[in-house]
């Protein structure tokens, strides 16, 4: 099975099995990878598979899509391919195992679901992306009128109990993930997690900066997914404990959770 290892400054961020006929690559959260990074466009690349190999293809982004090391526009990959989006490189790799085969399976391989049409790829703003997707989770507009009281009685003033009338309720808020250090050495006390994927290192993309000679550059990495957020160790050699437990693999985090890693140990909360 072919697979695409997300990676930055050598440490892997995600690994994503290639068995969907199209994965696209881009900064906006519709993507099956997502990069949360300014030099990434909001539809950047896609990764499809047609007829008997793998295929990567820009979609005319702003800093270009390259694969070792030279710009494409479209290009098949082979096993060893290393592909160049922004900051980040997505490792290729192909053991090279036949696909399913079949009646009707090759015509389908080949199609593929459809892809839904990408609209015109632009630069976007952080600060401008983060207003977009605040007023999409906000009440949009008035509240909807209350539903029309029937047909008054006869003797409406003959003591009878008035038509009750029910309002639609507010969509709920969404709530932020926020983490409060305990004990270590970070350059704050207090991170809100804001962004789709939160580092915890020493490196320079890091959003909780750890400090000291030996902190690792990417020690964890949060995600926010939807509602939740997911905490991964950055390496295998790197330990994470939440309450008191060794991560292995991902494991959602809950309010009060108490999270543990590189000498750093903090707690996990919700607000609005």
């Amino acid at each position: 099975m072919a697979k695409l290892f997300l990676k930055f400054e050598q440490a892997t961020l995600k690994e994503v099995p290639l068995s969907q006929a199209a994965v696209t690559i881009g900064r906006l959260p519709d993507n099956v990878i997502q990069i949360d990074n300014l030099a990434v466009s909001g539809h950047h690349a896609k990764i499809y598979w047609d007829t008997d190999k793998y295929v990567v293809e820009d979609n005319n982004s702003l800093n270009g899509t390259y694969v070792n090391n030279a710009r494409i526009s479209k290009q098949p990959l082979k096993n060893g391919d290393s592909i160049l989006i922004g900051k980040h490189t997505l490792a290729f790799t192909d053991e090279g195992k036949p696909l399913p085969s079949g009646p009707g399976v090759a015509q389908q391989e080949k199609a593929g679901p459809t892809v839904p049409k990408l609209e015109h790829t632009m630069m976007l703003d952080t600060k401008k992306m983060k207003e977009m997707l605040s007023h999409s989770h906000s009440p949009g507009g008035s509240q909807p009128p209350a539903p029309a009281p029937g047909p008054a009685p006869a003797s409406a003033t003959s003591g009878h109990a008035p038509t009750q009338t029910y309002s639609v309720p507010p969509p709920p808020i969404e709530k932020v993930g926020m983490l409060n250090v305990v004990s270590g050495k970070t350059d704050q006390s207090q991170y809100l997690l804001t962004s789709k994927m939160s580092v915890i290192g020493k490196s320079n993309m890091a959003s909780i900066k750890l400090k000291g000679w030996f902190a690792p550059k990417m020690a964890a990495i949060i995600s926010k997914r939807d509602t939740a957020y997911v905490i991964a160790a950055s390496e295998k050699k790197i330990k994470v404990k939440v309450n008191g437990e060794e991560v292995i693999g991902q494991k959602p985090l809950a309010e009060n959770d108490v999270i543990e890693v590189a000498g750093v140990k903090m707690t996990f909360g919700l607000q609005e």
